[in-house]
């Protein structure tokens, strides 16, 4: 009988939940950050665990009221306001909070992005529990106490499911401190993207780098082979190889010297590759990126977009994973 009754009355409350949850998403607006979170923009419902304390409070209410018991109207009293001492510091929990972007992190597609949130305390009086959620109503994981007058940062968990730059949602800070009677939030919608990197697929880079399907040796490039000097002409030396404004000005022939590329430097070439599907290609070019980047080559990218030069280092792994990731893609 008082399941049923505990339901009546939840039902309702979860029906206004619902509505105000649609009101407050069409004002959410995404600003790039720091985001002050004001006493007007923070709603507070009763939890589970407080509609049922209201209940049990009026209840004995009504048994005090029927026996004229003055010990039960002292209790609900109490109870009563302990309960409007507890919204007020639930709904406070949140004033004048500060949150700021501290961006994405790159993650392979399919894996999860967690973006870093930053929450400045500029009061007196330290803050607890707070809780960052993509869903209202939630209770994450990811909760935090603030210092007074100091910082802490936590994190949004978001899924990725594709290639390419990654919006970070809005998302819920809520509160529940400090007898989870009350429930208070408020939206916020932070400018901060992440980038999410093509999934690695295919082949390992092979070990012979020579002749094979996507990739090439700068050696065998036309033209990559850089100017080293000059030297004196001999008998069979190629005319188009003379550098014929050195020899107008010193008198005798010479011929242009070049340092041919290093044989581990490698060009990973998206056009080369025969896979007709576009996004296998950007994902076997990625494979081939970490290959590089582990064995310590030189490499190169080439995208029908743009062109990476030659490097090595996990800046430059970075950079062409970023490149091969945004390479006409969409928000993910």
């Amino acid at each position: 009988m008082m399941t049923t009754a505990l339901r009546g009355v939840l039902h309702p409350l979860r029906s206004i939940n619902a509505r105000i949850e649609r009101w407050v998403l069409t004002r959410v607006q995404r600003l790039p950050g720091p985001v002050t979170i004001r006493r007007q923009r923070i709603y507070i419902l009763p939890t589970r665990q407080g509609t049922i304390f209201a209940v049990m409070t009026f209840a004995l209410l009504l048994g005090a009221m029927n026996y004229s018991n003055s010990l039960g109207f002292a209790l609900s009293f109490l109870l009563a306001g302990l309960g409007l001492v507890c919204m007020h510091h639930t709904h406070g929990n949140l004033v004048n909070l500060q949150l700021s972007s501290r961006g994405g992190v790159p993650v392979f597609a399919g894996e999860t992005m967690r973006f870093a949130v930053a929450l400045s305390n500029p009061s007196r009086r330290s803050r607890h529990v707070i809780a960052l959620t993509l869903k209202q109503g939630d209770w994450g994981d990811h909760w935090t106490d603030v210092p007074a007058d100091g910082e802490a940062t936590t994190g949004l968990d978001v899924k990725t499911s594709r290639r390419g730059r990654v919006r970070a949602p809005r998302f819920a800070v809520s509160s529940r401190f400090p007898l989870g009677l009350f429930y208070a939030w408020t939206w916020v919608e932070l400018d901060q993207s992440g980038i999410a990197y093509p999934k690695p697929l295919g082949p390992t880079l092979p070990d012979a780098l020579d002749g094979d399907e996507g990739f090439e040796t700068a050696a065998s490039q036309p033209g990559n082979d850089d100017f080293a000097g000059v030297r004196d002409y001999h008998r069979g030396d190629a005319l188009s190889s003379i550098h014929w404004k050195v020899s107008a000005r010193s008198g005798e022939l010479v011929v242009k010297q070049f340092a041919q590329a290093r044989r581990d430097e490698i060009v990973l070439n998206f056009d080369r590759l025969t896979d007709p599907d576009p996004e296998l290609r950007v994902s076997q070019l990625a494979r081939w990126v970490l290959d590089a980047a582990e064995r310590g080559l030189s490499w190169s990218l080439i995208l029908p977009d743009q062109q990476i030069a030659a490097d090595t280092g996990s800046e430059h792994c970075a950079r062409c994973l970023t490149a091969l990731a945004l390479y006409g893609a969409d928000e993910a």
